[in-house]
């Protein structure tokens, strides 16, 4: 996927490869109980798969954040699976898997990264359209929407979501990879 606010592109090309047994060892140096599988879309990548019943075998708690291109129906039931819906702003839209919404389970959120006001107001229209049952999040796109005035509309319209933004951004800036 190539969204129009992408700040990954670095990893389009080039990078390392790990074995399985590498990454859980890489994991295992952080001592950190909770681990997050994310990339765009990391189902892409079959040996994704392999990797979050590795972790989850290991005792991780574990996310996995899709760009929802590719089915989950088959993700490990212990993993808290953060669906990413693609808003028109995305660039992305037309490759949202909207049967995803059929296999979130309890454990499950879902998640739109909002460009601008329109992308709020889409948005806001699907959840109206849709009965979503797992907590929502809104994220504003980096240096693009101002986390505030998400926050503003959120509140005027008085929608059952929760607002967030990209904490490595907060704490790393735009130190890619981090």
């Amino acid at each position: 996927m190539r969204c129009t606010y992408c700040d990954t592109a670095y990893a389009f090309v080039g990078g390392e490869k790990y074995t399985q047994a590498e990454v859980l060892s890489k994991v295992t140096a952080f001592g950190t109980n909770y681990v997050t599988v994310t990339g765009g879309e990391p189902l892409a990548q079959k040996a994704c798969w392999p990797l979050l019943d590795a972790l989850v075998n290991a005792g991780y708690q574990v996310s996995l954040e899709t760009g929802n291109a590719v089915s989950i129906k088959n993700i490990n039931p212990e993993v808290s699976v953060v669906l990413d819906i693609k808003t028109p702003g995305s660039g992305e839209e037309s490759n949202n898997k909207y049967k995803n919404l059929e296999c979130l389970q309890s454990n499950d959120q879902l998640k739109f990264v909002l460009c601008d006001e329109a992308d709020y107001l889409w948005s806001k229209d699907f959840l109206s359209k849709n009965s979503i049952s797992i907590p929502i999040l809104f994220s504003p796109v980096w240096g693009q929407l101002d986390l505030k005035d998400l926050s503003v509309w959120v509140l005027r319209d008085r929608l059952p979501v929760r607002v967030q933004t990209q904490l490595h951004k907060v704490i790393w800036g735009d130190d890619p990879g981090r």
